[in-house]
């Protein structure tokens, strides 16, 4: 090669035309830097670089990222929280409430206003309560929070806080909370659509009784030992049926339709999951709506 011919120039990868001094930031231009995001490649500043397992990122990578992320949820469908157990902690918390302002501070007359109460139109020439339509029926959710007697709100909620917590880490709050109150309301319900002429109930146990059937539900779905939860149910029907003034019907309404509901909640399929929890939701509210209307129907005026 002569010494006055043209060498090859030593940078392969020379500058663009025009192209002047470092790259600078694509969210702060006036910032010279020579690192890129190694997801996009394009310049980040030192204020902008967040950092990666391998090298940096740039805030719009980390953000898109971030939803590509599936978010964790418990077995069936419900959001996973730091305390499993707080819905269970607020109904107790109400449940006792209510009896102190029920049984020593306002008593008598709230818990004559909160109870399920209803007389027919046989006994009095007018229906009085649920049976006097859409105006009393709050009765049918205020009842399952009610208590005068302090036995019967310290078995209540000593069941509730056994049984209440597991179902709710597994369902998720606002499932669990859906299956307690639609347990209540369809305890109530019931017990209105086979006594409504002449009935006076109040108590939670409608509700607990659906979470026992929901608790029968997943021990059977993720295939845990029934037997502890058998000899409970049991164990409470029996005293359901063998002591004087308790309601069975609101227990046995409850039970049925807490473990209606958990097969809806917790076999539906996972690629339609939302959509058979939701219509099982309704489809439980449609049912206890149904048997007020009937109840109204036969025993209102």
């Amino acid at each position: 090669m002569l010494p006055d011919e043209p060498r090859p120039p030593t940078d392969r990868n020379p500058e663009p035309a025009g192209a002047a001094g470092p790259a600078r930031c694509y969210r702060h231009p006036e910032r010279e830097t020579g690192i890129g995001c190694s997801r996009c490649g394009r310049p980040v500043c030192p204020d902008c670089m967040v950092s990666a397992s391998v090298g940096f990122h740039c805030p719009d990578c980390v953000r898109g990222g971030g939803r590509e992320v599936r978010q964790a949820t418990t077995r069936f469908g419900g959001q996973l929280t730091a305390d499993g157990a707080l819905v269970t902690k607020v109904l107790v918390a109400i449940n006792l409430v209510v009896f102190v302002l029920a049984a020593y501070v306002l008593k008598p007359w709230l818990a004559g206003d909160l109870s399920l109460f209803s007389v027919g139109t046989q006994f009095t020439g007018f229906p009085v309560g649920v049976a006097e339509g859409p105006d009393q029926w709050y009765r049918l959710l205020t009842a399952t929070f009610l208590h005068v007697q302090p036995w019967h709100i310290l078995t209540n909620m000593v069941m509730l806080w056994v049984i209440g917590p597991a179902l709710e880490q597994a369902l998720g709050r606002l499932r669990f909370l859906a299956l307690y109150l639609l347990s209540g309301l369809a305890g109530s319900a019931f017990a209105f659509l086979v006594a409504g002429d002449f009935l006076q109930s109040l108590g939670a146990s409608g509700a607990l009784f659906g979470l026992l059937g929901a608790t029968l539900v997943m021990y059977r779905r993720t295939r845990t030992p029934l037997a502890p939860v058998i000899a409970l149910l049991v164990f409470n029907l029996v005293i359901t049926f063998s002591v004087p003034n308790i309601d069975w019907r609101a227990h046995l309404g409850g039970l049925v339709a807490g473990a209606l509901t958990a097969v809806g909640l917790m076999y539906a399929p996972r690629e339609h999951r939302v959509a058979v929890q939701v219509l099982t939701v309704a489809g439980m509210a449609g049912v206890v709506l149904l048997m007020v209307l009937v109840g109204t129907a036969w025993y209102g005026g």
